[in-house]
């Protein structure tokens, strides 16, 4: 049996700094107690490879750019601004305000944009 991902946990030393920073640049809005819910694709697809020790969530986006220049404005920081992989996808990464390492796919109607 394929075990699934039933759960995401984003923690850092503020809680209630993460909760506007989520609601204010994804529209993910947490309860007093912090749980969310978020719609996902199904099947999640996802990669094992080989470098340094890490996990990224990607998160879908119209528009990388201006979901960048929302996390910059949420006390979030770009890592990488939108670049694009020939063949693949158009991708972003950021930190939150916490120093997660998020990631954004650009999506093109609910479809990833293939460069």
């Amino acid at each position: 049996m394929t075990v699934p991902i039933v759960f995401i946990d984003i923690a850092g030393p503020d809680d209630s700094s993460l909760k506007a920073f989520y609601s204010s640049v994804f529209d993910w809005n947490a309860d007093s107690s912090g749980k969310f819910s978020v719609p996902v694709d199904s099947p999640i697809h996802g990669a094992i490879r080989r470098d340094p020790a890490e996990k990224r969530l990607y998160l879908g986006v119209p528009d990388i750019t201006q979901s960048l220049s929302l996390v910059e404005q949420y006390g979030g920081s770009v890592e990488a601004p939108r670049f694009e992989v020939p063949g693949v996808v158009v991708l972003g990464l950021f930190k939150d305000p916490a120093g997660n390492r998020m990631g954004l796919v650009e999506l093109e109607g609910n479809k990833p944009r293939i460069p």
